[in-house]
């Protein structure tokens, strides 16, 4: 039998390691962590909805009137009022005929893969996708083809060398370690020309990217009919919990029928699903959260090459810095939590090999003092040998 304990020591060893940490407070850019004031540049929180008084308030009167929980499946007698109203607003916003509530984004496309894909279909996905669309593309049993970031003329040869079964390109909108945004406008045409279903998760990039918020395809200008299949999740920008697939009746209909992580799990609290109603609503009416957003990367872009860390290239809050080995991430997110400063090291199998790295997540909440202490803890680890 295999030893984990060895396992284990191993993974210390090749400073893979992983350890939780214990947080307190209303989440926001400054939390007690481990019983010590951190500031927080490594949540996901982008417009600072997450601790919010009407998403908070939203979410307490959600529980007052349907209790705590759903009590069962959206199948059985948990799609309360609250789902619905939901979904029919998540489906506006984005622009689609339904929406479909999943209880985690690894569910929804768990649930959406499976459900349209399977024996003597083909899948094909960036090489940088988020785990739980591999995970979907390997338990559907569809054959899976896996291109190189980006590579468009890889997919292409893929794509022209298909002959059976259905075939569906799944990408991320927005990268979530590299924070770049896939090249929707060519996967578009791409799957047009191969009658290939297309479907984009957009965990990172729905309520940020866009005019309105409604992420990635409403900043590529693209729709329902360039790409079929949308996943969202609610608990980054939206600051609550969550995730939905929104598409065409038939798409939603084939899911509810389908999708065994919908019919065979209990719905999310109904009490979430009014929080999120209220996160929606401050969404769509402050653009400034997107705008105050962008300054902060921009700001934040132009001070980091002045210290000649090496910065990858992203416009989205996802910012990360690369380290030359693990133990190197994890010394220099060591030294700034020694400043107060809470950045994850983010190490393989989340990156590749060789792409260990600090990754900096920005939020509207950040005041300019929030960034300014970071900018110059972030100066200081080229006085310690950061090359």
């Amino acid at each position: 039998m295999k030893s984990l304990r060895e396992d284990l020591d191993r993974l210390r060893r090749q400073h893979l390691y992983r350890q939780r940490r214990i947080s307190s407070g209303v989440q926001g850019p400054e939390l007690l962590v481990d019983g010590r004031p951190k500031l927080i540049f490594c949540s996901n929180d982008y417009l600072g909805l997450a601790g919010h008084p009407e998403v908070i308030a939203a979410l307490r009167r959600g529980a007052e009137a349907y209790g705590a929980g759903s009590g069962a499946a959206h199948l059985v007698c948990g799609h309360s009022y609250a789902h619905h109203a939901l979904e029919e607003e998540l489906a506006d916003f984005t622009g689609r005929a339904r929406a479909l509530l999943f209880s985690t984004g690894y569910m929804a496309n768990l649930g959406a893969v499976t459900a349209l894909l399977g024996k003597g279909d083909s899948l094909y996905q960036d090489r940088l996708n988020h785990a739980s669309l591999i995970d979907a593309g390997i338990l559907s049993r569809a054959g899976l083809k896996r291109y190189p970031h980006a590579d468009m003329a890889v997919l292409q040869r893929q794509l022209s060398a298909h002959s059976r079964g259905e075939a569906m390109v799944a990408s991320d909108g927005v990268f979530s370690m590299d924070g770049d945004l896939a090249p929707l406008n060519t996967l578009s045409e791409l799957c047009r020309q191969h009658r290939a279903w297309l479907m984009v998760d957009d965990a990172h990039g729905f309520g940020v990217l866009g005019k309105s918020g409604a992420g990635t395809l409403e900043h590529y200008n693209l729709d329902s009919a360039h790409v079929p299949l949308l996943m969202g999740t609610l608990g980054k920008a939206l600051g609550t919990f969550g995730a939905f697939v929104a598409g065409s009746e038939e798409l939603i209909e084939t899911l509810i029928q389908r999708a065994r992580s919908y019919v065979y799990t209990t719905a999310l609290p109904p009490a979430v699903a009014e929080a999120t109603r209220a996160s929606l609503r401050l969404v769509k009416a402050e653009s400034w959260r997107r705008e105050r957003l962008q300054q902060l990367i921009s700001r934040f872009r132009d001070a980091v090459r002045e210290t000649g860390l090496p910065l990858m290239d992203s416009r989205t809050p996802i910012q990360p810095i690369l380290a030359a080995t693990p133990e190197q991430a994890l010394a220099w997110s060591g030294r700034l939590e020694e400043q107060g400063i809470l950045v994850s090291a983010i190490r393989p199998p989340t990156v590749p090999e060789g792409g260990a790295r600090l990754r900096v997540t920005l939020s509207a909440a950040h005041s300019d003092a929030h960034l300014d202490r970071l900018l110059e803890s972030l100066a200081g680890l080229q006085h310690g040998g950061w090359q």
